[in-house]
C-alpha cells in the first residue's frame, strides 16, 4: 500500500502533523538529517520542497529559502540521490512539492520512476492544469504507485472539489486562503465557514489544511476540521535561524503550544 493511503487508514483521530521544508536549505547536504530528525521526533509526513527560481504561491519565507538552496547547488537530480541514501531508513509517507517547469524538464516518467527509487509516495505540483493532470501526469503517476495531490481553496467550486475528489487518491490539500504562503494568528470567520463548507460536503478522500497554521488557534483549527494540519513558512522560518531541526522543532512545538 502507497505510505500516504496507510498513513490516513491508521490514523482517524485528525491529530496528523505534516511540515514543510525546501530541500537545500539552509545547507545543501542537510536534507536527509531534517526528514531523519522530523521522523524521530514524531511528525507524521514531510513535504520536501524542490526549489524553483518563480515559486508563485509561495510567500516571502519560502521564496527565500528557495534562492537560498539554488545558490546551494540543490537541483532535482541532487534531491533524489541524497533521498535515495537514506531510503531504507525512512518509514513516514515523503510527498515532494514542486513547480511543473523543473519535472517537465526532469521528463514525467523519469521523475516517477525516480521517485519510486528514492522512496517519495506523492507529489504536489501548484501550478498543474488539471486536464495536464489527467491527460498527462496521472497515468504515468498511476503505473508508479505515486499519488498527486491537488490542492482547493476557498474560491474552488463545490463541482471542482468533487472532480478532484472522485479523481484523486491519497488526500487534498485544503489551502486555508487564496493568498500565498505565510503564517497566520488566527483563522477569520469567513475561512471557519469555508471549513465548514468543506466538511459538510463528505468528501471520499481525507483533508489536510494547510497555509497559516503557526499557532495553537490555527493548529486547532485545522485539526478539527481536516485530518491535520501541514505547516510550512513558520517551520522554514525557524530552521533557517537555527539551522538545525531538533532546535527549529523545539520552537515550533512551543509555538503551537500558544
Amino acid at each position: 500500500m502507497n505510505k500516504i493511503n496507510k498513513l490516513f487508514s491508521e490514523n482517524k483521530d485528525n491529530k496528523l502533523l505534516s511540515l514543510y521544508f525546501c530541500a537545500g536549505c539552509p545547507t545543501l547536504d542537510g536534507t536527509a538529517d531534517v526528514i531523519k530528525t522530523l521522523e524521530r521526533r514524531g511528525i507524521a509526513m514531510i513535504e520536501v520542497g524542490i526549489p524553483f527560481s518563480d515559486p508563485m504561491a509561495d510567500g516571502p519565507v519560502i521564496q527565500d529559502a528557495a534562492t537560498t538552496a539554488l545558490k546551494n547547488g540543490m537541483t532535482l537530480r541532487t534531491l533524489f540521490s541524497q533521498l535515495q541514501d537514506i531510503k531504507d531508513e525512512v518509514n513516514i509517507p515523503l510527498v515532494l512539492m514542486g513547480y511543473l517547469n523543473p519535472i517537465m524538464q526532469y521528463g514525467i516518467e523519469a521523475f516517477c520512476q525516480s521517485c519510486v527509487e528514492s522512496g517519495v509516495s506523492g507529489v504536489i505540483i501548484p501550478d498543474l492544469p488539471f486536464k495536464d493532470y489527467q491527460d498527462i501526469v496521472k497515468p504515468v503517476a498511476d503505473r508508479y504507485d505515486i499519488r498527486v495531490i491537488m490542492l482547493i481553496t476557498p474560491e474552488t467550486s463545490e463541482e471542482r472539489i468533487r472532480f478532484i475528489d472522485e479523481h484523486t487518491d491519497g488526500f487534498i490539500y485544503m489551502v486555508s486562503s487564496a493568498a500565498i504562503t505565510g503564517a497566520q494568528k488566527s483563522f477569520d470567520e469567513v475561512k471557519q465557514e469555508y471549513f465548514r463548507r468543506i466538511n459538510a460536503m463528505n468528501l471520499r478522500n481525507p483533508r489536510m489544511i494547510g497555509f497559516g497554521i503557526s499557532n495553537k488557534q490555527t493548529l486547532e483549527a485545522a485539526q478539527q476540521n481536516a485530518a491535520g494540519a501541514i505547516i510550512g513558512s513558520k517551520f522554514v522560518t525557524l530552521l533557517s535561524e537555527s539551522k538545525n531541526a531538533d532546535e527549529a522543532l523545539d520552537k515550533l512545538f512551543d509555538a503551537l503550544a500558544q
